[in-house]
């Protein structure tokens, strides 16, 4: 019985034996040229001047609460479209048809796929502004509000909500589907409107997919290179993007800079990653 507990543990072993190696591997030489060890560019010693003088940097405090910034509202919306969808799903009267695998689409489009997408929508000459320009709704193409490379990080939010939104929706609908119709119908009878059952009664039910979901995304949205790069603004700009910027710096001295930006959002991870093991431990009992 016990052989038979291991055996899936015991076949992923290889594989996690060897992304763990190159994860942790990966940490320790951001640590090390964090602290200043990067004898590539002459930098020996260790020190806490690199963490110091980015938390005094203001392009590092703007980034940090950009980040969170985007990071938030992102995975907030993803994750209340993604409960409004999966009640629509839950009612529809056919539970296999179009569109209860349509939502899923945005899953599989990689995260650079989604940004073409975007772009071609909602930049000042994209598909959406011709056609609100067409049908009479603006007096010029160049008069939608631009939507990506905006301070606001719109466009930047649009393609995590398009692409966590489907994610949302498939954690709530799990459990969702499974749960007993008759806790609303009793909360009906009790006197409860249908909002205060739904909050009192289901909602609460849903936080084993809710939580997790929202730390999902958020830790995605908050390590996410690519969209923020690409079609984020200039400033200020995300925690990845600025690392990046320090990275590819001529000057091998601003590696360590790089470094410490990439540790503090290892840590924020880690905080994640502490936070979803308490849900999941309060979730058994």
């Amino acid at each position: 019985m016990k052989s038979e507990k291991l055996r899936p543990y015991l076949m992923l072993a290889p594989v996690l034996l060897v992304e763990g190696w190159l994860i942790f591997a990966g940490i320790c030489t951001a640590l090390k040229q964090s602290l200043g060890h990067f004898p590539v560019a002459g930098l020996n010693g260790y020190s806490l001047k690199y963490y110091i003088a980015i938390l005094k940097k203001p392009d590092f405090l703007r980034s940090l609460a950009f980040s969170f910034y985007v990071a938030f509202v992102s995975s907030v919306l993803a994750v209340v479209l993604g409960i409004f969808l999966a009640v629509l799903l839950v009612h529809s009267p056919r539970k296999e048809n179009l569109s209860n695998y349509l939502y899923r689409l945005p899953i599989i489009v990689p995260h650079t796929i989604a940004v073409l997408l975007v772009l071609s929508m909602l930049s000042s000459s994209g598909i959406l502004p011709r056609l609100l320009y067409v049908l009479g709704m603006t007096d010029a193409e160049c008069a939608f509000p631009s939507l990506v490379f905006d301070k606001a990080g719109i466009g930047v939010i649009l393609t995590y909500l398009w692409k966590g939104a489907p994610f949302a929706t498939f954690m709530v609908y799990t459990i969702l589907k499974n749960i007993n119709p008759g806790l609303f119908e009793a909360a009906l009878n009790l006197g409860a409107s249908k909002w205060k059952a739904f909050f009192s009664v289901v909602l609460p039910l849903l936080k084993p997919a809710i939580i997790p979901s929202f730390l999902f995304l958020f830790a995605y949205a908050f390590g996410s290179w690519e969209v923020p790069y690409l079609i984020g603004p200039t400033y200020p700009r995300t925690l990845p993007v600025l690392a990046y910027t320090y990275y590819v710096s001529p000057e091998l001295s601003e590696r360590p800079y790089a470094m410490a930006v990439n540790i503090v959002m290892v840590a924020v991870s880690f905080l994640l990653i502490y936070i979803y093991s308490k849900q999941m431990t309060r979730a058994r009992w």
